[in-house]
């Protein structure tokens, strides 16, 4: 057996012609400036028929006719959390905002609160990832007309990343490198969703269930206590709370009962899969399986150190800012 823990594991570096199934990229690839100055930000609304869907975008200055476009990075947030989860402001503690940082790095960078989530319309749907797809497809019409851009890079943690790599399913023409953070392919060995369930029953019988303070304090501690700073997780419940202590159902059953939802034979894009070390969602093998089916060859799966199930809010959170980076700016192969 092999000791996959106290480093950070990268496999299979290297690039498939997946250009030519998507259609060729742009001739002028947008690139990711670092950037210091003011953070612009601004909200918009996609609707999903006739359901209002809240978007948020952040970037360095406001945008201006003519100038160079920005690479668009687009974070897909998960089962229990709001978008507010990239965007947190912990006093005293430094920074937590991913959008904030990422728009420093030089990207354009948006995020929306699912149906049934945050600010977004409520409906009596469980706000499954099929749901989520829907509301993905309606944001990037709305990032199109904004930036006038046609493929974005998608960041989605948790159920997030099981949204995200649906919509590369559905819509492979809009993506253009993928990032998927505390993700579970088939949860085969996930100690987490054998936990979860347990309450499958509760799932399939109601479309929304209780999340409150203590709830959230648990995705910091169920794993590996330590590994997130516990003010962080008062500032998120803060953050979370006044929207109230009712959450969809829909990923939960999904998690449960519908894995696998992210087929890899139908993710045509780059990849970057990253795991917490200590993360109870997923099986290093579990992972390893669904990397190996990835038919791209530009593909990474990493491990970072010292981190449990949420990568973004980690007191190693720069870990995983790093490699994200590193992986959305790679340079364009000379050899496919």
């Amino acid at each position: 057996m092999h000791d996959h823990s106290r480093r950070t594991i990268i496999k299979g570096i290297g690039v498939a012609a997946a250009a030519g199934v998507l259609g060729e990229a742009p001739a002028q690839a947008a690139t990711a400036v670092a950037a210091e100055g003011e953070i612009w930000s601004n909200e918009y609304w996609a609707k999903k028929g006739d359901i209002p869907l809240w978007m948020f975008r952040k970037r360095i200055g406001a945008p201006k006719p003519g100038e160079p476009a920005r690479p668009v990075v687009f974070f897909v947030h998960g089962s229990s959390v709001t978008s507010r989860a990239f965007d947190l402001t912990v006093p005293g503690k430094g920074e937590y905002s991913l959008l904030n940082t990422f728009a420093r790095y030089g990207f354009d960078c948006w995020t929306m609160d699912h149906e049934n989530y945050g600010k977004s319309g409520r409906t009596s749907d469980n706000a499954d990832i099929a749901s989520g797809v829907e509301d993905l497809k309606a944001a990037v019409e709305v990032i199109a007309r904004e930036t006038g851009q046609a493929r974005y890079h998608f960041v989605g943690e948790s159920s997030g990343a099981l949204r995200a790599g649906a919509f590369a399913m559905a819509a492979p023409e809009r993506i253009d490198r993928l990032v998927f953070a505390a993700f579970t392919y088939k949860g085969e060995g996930s100690p987490t969703l054998a936990k979860r369930a347990e309450q499958l029953a509760y799932y399939r019988s109601h479309n929304m269930r209780k999340r409150d303070r203590d709830m959230i304090r648990s995705i910091a501690t169920r794993d590996r206590p330590g590994t997130s700073d516990p003010a962080v997780m008062e500032a998120l419940a803060d953050a979370e709370m006044q929207f109230g202590d009712q959450i969809p159902t829909g990923t939960y059953l999904d998690m449960t009962a519908n894995l696998p939802v992210v087929h890899p034979e139908k993710v045509l894009a780059p990849l970057l899969l990253v795991r917490g070390e200590y993360d109870g969602i997923a099986a290093v093998p579990d992972l390893e399986e669904f990397f190996n089916k990835l038919p791209n060859g530009d593909r990474q799966f990493i491990i970072l150190p010292g981190t449990a199930h949420s990568v973004a809010l980690a007191t190693n959170r720069e870990l995983f800012w790093h490699v994200t980076r590193a992986f959305l700016t790679m340079p364009a192969p000379i050899v496919t």
